[in-house]
């Protein structure tokens, strides 16, 4: 009964996988970004001569290694790094999963895997540049450039609105059963995913590398030269994001914890309250950090206090604390006030 029982487990596990396990692979790849730049921030602090290249190129040079990383797995094991880690593979639909993937497939999947992330990471971050240049009043010149600004800043909310609802879709989709891909970037890719069939075969098989040496031309060996210095770079990665992973996930929630808020427990006993006398002195609509008009006015949640946006966004970038009553804020903390006289 209980072999009974085994076997029709084992026959349902090497089937579709579950919500789960594609979520935990998403977030895998998802908690390594930010964990390495973290770990690049350090050393680009400590030798900025040194490192600080490093982080001011670190999206392309992590989308360059993302890109041997992935292509090396999708070759060899028709997978992902992050999916191959939770054991699942690639397969095209009408085709049997232990087959290569086609070449179409395979450039589309690297396309889907690494290209396209880049892409959104850099509209996302062009947006809040743009929506801080915006607010601080500086904008580029020109007419033409000017409508172009403002239309990716009106248009921009509303395409990162629609992709994040079109992930949630597919999710629900795919938990109940109606789809077979959980992303819409697997469907684009063209490919499904399932269970590895717990054989560890190399999917790309191929002659040994001293046969095709000896066989090959000058411009074919160039070839196998580049192709292996790749493959031991992607081994390389791969070997070091398998050994460091939780420890990368750990240095993910360490970097989390460092942006929060300071626990209110922890703050210093602050300074006696003004009177209503000394109150008095400054305006309600002027800035306590300019002692000017306000201008673009802003909120500060934590305390409640109303600032020039200009003031405040410097002041808590450099303090990360209200300029009046010292609590903990962060950026996120800012809001914008629109008044009817404005």
């Amino acid at each position: 009964m209980a072999e009974n029982a085994a076997h029709i487990t084992s026959a349902t596990f090497t089937s579709v996988p579950s919500i789960f396990e594609v979520l935990a692979q998403e977030s895998l790849m998802g908690s390594v970004r930010p964990a390495l730049k973290h770990a690049v921030k350090v050393l680009a602090e400590s030798r900025p001569e040194k490192f600080g290249c490093l982080l001011r190129w670190y999206d392309e040079i992590y989308t360059g290694l993302d890109f041997i990383l992935q292509n090396y797995y999708l070759h060899k094991y028709n997978a992902s790094f992050a999916e191959n880690f939770y054991d699942l593979k690639r397969f095209v639909n009408g085709a049997s999963p232990s087959k290569n993937l086609p070449r179409r497939a395979l450039w589309k999947s690297l396309l889907c895997l690494v290209i396209l992330p880049y892409l959104k990471q850099k509209l996302d971050h062009w947006f809040e540049e743009a929506r801080h240049s915006y607010n601080i009043g500086q904008q580029p010149k020109g007419q033409v450039y000017k409508q172009l600004y403002k239309v990716f800043l009106a248009v921009y909310p509303y395409v990162h609105m629609s992709w994040e609802g079109s992930l949630l879709a597919y999710q629900v989709a795919y938990m109940l059963g109606k789809i077979s891909w959980h992303s819409p970037l697997l469907h684009l890719s063209g490919t499904k995913l399932c269970h590895a069939e717990g054989e560890e075969e190399d999917v790309s098989h191929s002659l040994p590398f001293s046969q095709l040496w000896f066989s090959a031309s000058l411009p074919g060996k160039l070839n196998l030269v580049t192709r292996k210095a790749l493959s031991l770079t992607a081994v390389t990665l791969s070997t070091s994001l398998s050994v460091g992973v939780f420890f990368l996930q750990f240095l993910d929630w360490w970097y989390a914890s460092e942006n929060n808020a300071p626990s209110l427990m922890a703050l210093p006993v602050p300074d006696p309250p003004e009177t209503d006398k000394d109150l008095v002195k400054t305006p309600h609509n002027v800035c306590p950090l300019c002692l000017k008009l306000r201008t673009n006015d802003t909120t500060l949640s934590t305390s409640g206090f109303v600032f020039c946006y200009p003031c405040i966004y410097d002041y808590i970038r450099q303090h990360q604390c209200c300029p009046v009553t010292s609590y903990p804020s962060q950026q996120q903390h800012l809001i914008k006030l629109y008044p009817p006289d404005s």
